[in-house]
C-alpha cells in the first residue's frame, strides 16, 4: 500500500489532524538533534472535529475514524511504512539474485578452502594473487551485507504494511482498536491451528484412499481450508490435486510423497512458502500457486523436470531461482506477472521449449542478453513495468517464431535494429512509451508498419556493417594499383626485386643441370 495523501483521502485525513509525523530515523541518517521540534503524542485526541463535506462524508463511510485509537494506530502505521521506505531507500539499489547467489558461493568456497592454506602456510605467498582475491572476496561480502539488509528492512515494511490494512478494516467497520486483537481480529477470535476440525470432504477422501480406493483426482477447492493433512501425501496414486481457494498458509512436506501426481493447484491461498518436497514430483506437469504471499520459490523447484505449466502470479516474488531454467528442459508456460521481479535470471534462456513467457506488471530493468535462445517463443509480455524497462537486449531479434509481444506502458525510447527481423510477429503493442525509435507515426500504422520500418533500418545496419568491414579489409591488404607515387615506387621496385631473384634461379639452376650432364658425359 502506498501510503501517500494525494492518493489515499483516508490518509489525508489522518495528517490532517496532526501538525507532523515522528521523525524517520534510518540507518545511514544522523540522530536528532536536540533543536529538533518535539515530537507529537500521537495517544492524545484529534485537535478538530472534521471539516468540509468531503471529510464529513469520508467519516460516515468509516465511522472507526472517529475513534481517536484508530486515528493513532494508522498514524504510526504510516510512520512506520515511510521509515522503513527511506531506509531502504538510503540502502540504494538492491543486488540482483544471481550476484547474490554468486557471491555466497565465492564466501563459502573460500571458508572451505581455508584449511588448505593453513597447512600451506610453510611455502612461499604470491602476494599480489591473495590480494586479488581478497577484494573479491570483500566485494562479494558487501554484496550479501547489502542485500541482507534489503531483506531485514523489506520485513518491516510489510509488517508496517499489514499493519496500516488492518487498521484501513478497522475504520471500514466502525471498530475501535481496543475491539481487536494485535493481529486485527476480535478478541476471542481465535484461528484455527493444526489441532483444528479438518473438512469433512478431506475426512472422506482419507478414508477411501486407506481403504485402498483408487484415487485419480481430488477436489477440494473453495472448501475454507485452514489445513492440509499430513496423510494426503500418502495418497500414491494421485494424479490431480486442486486445493485453490481456500485459506492454507502452509503447504505439508508429505506433500512430496505423491510421486505420481502431474497437477497441482494451490492458487488463492494465504501461503508464504512452498516445501523443498516439492522438488520429489518428478512427473508433475502443471503447478498453480498464483494469488498467494509468495516472496520466492523454492530452489528445488527445478528438479520438477516433467513440468510444462507453471503459474506464479499474483504473489510477492522479488527474484526466481538461480538455476531455474538449468533442467525445465520442457516448460512451455511461465507466468510471473503481477510480482515484484527486479531482473529475470539468466538460466530462463535455456528453456528452450518455452512459448509463452508473461512477466508483465513487475519491476524488471531489462531482460538476459541471450533471450533470443528462447526459438520456441510465441507470447511475450513485458508491459507495466514502467519506469524500470528502458531497452531491449539486441538478441530479441533472433525470436524467429515471436507472434505476439506486448511492451506497452514502459520507457523504451527506441527499438533495436534487429527487431525488424521479427518476421512472423502479428500483434505487438508499444503505446504509453516514450519512442523516437521508430516515430509515432509508423506506430499507429499498426505492427506490419513498425515491422517494415525496423526491417529498412536492419537492411542498412548490414549493409554499413559490410562496407565498414570491406573497408578495414583494404586497409589491412596493399591495393593492386597504385593510388600515389611512392606507393608506385615502391611497388615497382618490389615487383622488379622479384623478377630478377627468379630468373637468376633459372639461369643458375640450368648452368648447373648442364655442368652436370657434361661432367658424366666425361666419366
Amino acid at each position: 500500500m502506498d501510503p501517500t495523501p494525494q492518493s489515499h483521502p483516508i490518509l489525508a485525513y489522518v495528517l490532517s489532524r496532526l501538525p507532523s509525523l515522528p521523525a524517520v530515523r534510518t540507518p545511514r541518517s544522523p540522530s536528532l538533534m536536540p533543536s529538533s521540534p518535539r515530537e507529537r503524542d500521537l495517544e492524545q485526541q484529534s485537535p478538530r472535529t472534521p471539516s468540509g463535506p468531503a471529510e464529513i462524508d469520508l467519516v460516515g463511510r468509516m465511522p472507526g475514524l472517529r475513534h481517536p485509537s484508530v486515528l493513532s494506530a494508522m498514524t504510526r502505521a504510516v510512520a512506520d511504512v515511510a521509515s522503513a521506505r527511506d531506509a531502504i531507500r538510503v540502502l540504494g539499489p538492491r543486488p540482483d539474485h544471481e550476484q547474490v547467489d554468486a557471491s555466497r558461493a565465492l564466501l563459502a568456497a573460500a571458508a572451505a578452502a581455508s584449511g588448505e592454506k593453513e597447512e600451506a602456510a610453510g611455502e612461499k605467498e604470491e602476494v599480489e594473487k591473495e590480494e586479488e582475491e581478497e577484494e573479491k572476496l570483500a566485494a562479494s561480502r558487501e554484496v550479501v551485507r547489502l542485500e541482507e539488509e534489503h531483506e531485514a528492512y523489506g520485513a518491516l515494511q510489510r509488517e508496517a504494511e499489514e499493519k496500516l490494512e488492518s487498521v484501513y478494516r478497522m475504520a471500514m467497520h466502525g471498530r475501535d482498536v481496543g475491539q481487536e486483537g494485535g493481529d486485527g481480529r476480535n478478541k476471542g477470535e481465535e484461528e484455527e491451528g493444526p489441532g483444528g476440525a479438518v473438512d469433512e470432504e478431506v475426512v472422506r477422501v482419507l478414508k477411501e484412499a486407506e481403504e485402498g480406493k483408487t484415487l485419480e483426482r481430488v477436489d477440494l477447492a473453495d472448501r475454507q481450508l485452514r489445513l492440509l493433512p499430513d496423510p494426503v501425501g500418502r495418497i500414491r496414486g494421485l494424479l490431480a490435486l486442486d486445493v485453490s481457494r481456500n485459506q492454507l498458509k502452509v503447504v505439508p512436506d508429505a506433500i512430496g510423497g505423491l510421486e505420481h501426481l502431474e497437477e497441482l493447484r494451490l492458487a488463492s491461498n494465504n501461503l508464504v512458502s512452498l516445501p523443498d518436497s516439492i522438488g520429489l514430483l518428478s512427473n508433475l506437469k502443471l503447478l498453480d500457486v498464483s494469488g498467494n504471499r509468495l516472496r520466492v520459490l523454492p530452489d528445488t523447484i527445478s528438479k520438477c523436470r516433467s513440468l510444462v505449466e507453471l503459474d506464479a502470479s499474483y504473489n510477492a516474488l522479488v527474484y526466481l531461482p538461480t538455476g531455474i531454467g538449468h533442467e525445465l528442459l520442457h516448460l512451455q508456460t511461465l507466468r510471473v506477472h503481477l510480482n515484484k521481479l527486479r531482473s529475470l535470471p539468466s538460466s530462463v534462456c535455456e528453456m528452450r521449449s518455452l512459448r509463452l513467457l508473461d512477466a508483465h506488471f513487475n519491476e524488471l530493468r531489462g531482460l538476459p542478453a541471450a533471450i533470443g535462445s528462447l526459438s520456441s517463443l510465441e507470447t511475450l509480455d513485458l508491459s507495466s513495468n514502467f519506469s524500470d524497462m528502458r531497452d531491449l537486449p539486441p538478441s530479441i531479434g533472433d525470436l524467429a517464431g515471436l507472434r505476439d509481444l506486448d511492451l506497452s506502458n514502459n520507457q523504451i525510447r527506441a527499438l533495436p535494429d534487429c527487431f525488424g527481423r521479427l518476421g512472423r510477429l502479428e500483434r505487438l503493442r508499444l503505446d504509453q512509451n516514450p519512442l523516437a525509435v521508430p516515430p509515432p507515426e509508423v506506430v499507429a500504422g499498426g505492427v506490419d508498419a513498425v515491422k517494415d520500418y525496423m526491417a529498412a533500418r536492419w537492411e542498412e545496419a548490414v549493409a554499413e556493417e559490410e562496407r565498414r568491414r570491406a573497408s578495414a579489409a583494404a586497409a589491412v591488404d596493399s591495393p593492386r594499383g597504385p593510388s600515389t607515387p611512392r606507393e608506385w615506387l615502391t611497388r615497382s621496385v618490389s615487383s622488379l626485386s622479384t623478377w630478377v631473384s627468379d630468373v637468376t634461379v633459372k639461369v643458375v639452376g640450368q648452368e648447373a643441370v648442364e655442368e652436370e650432364e657434361f661432367l658424366q658425359q666425361q666419366f
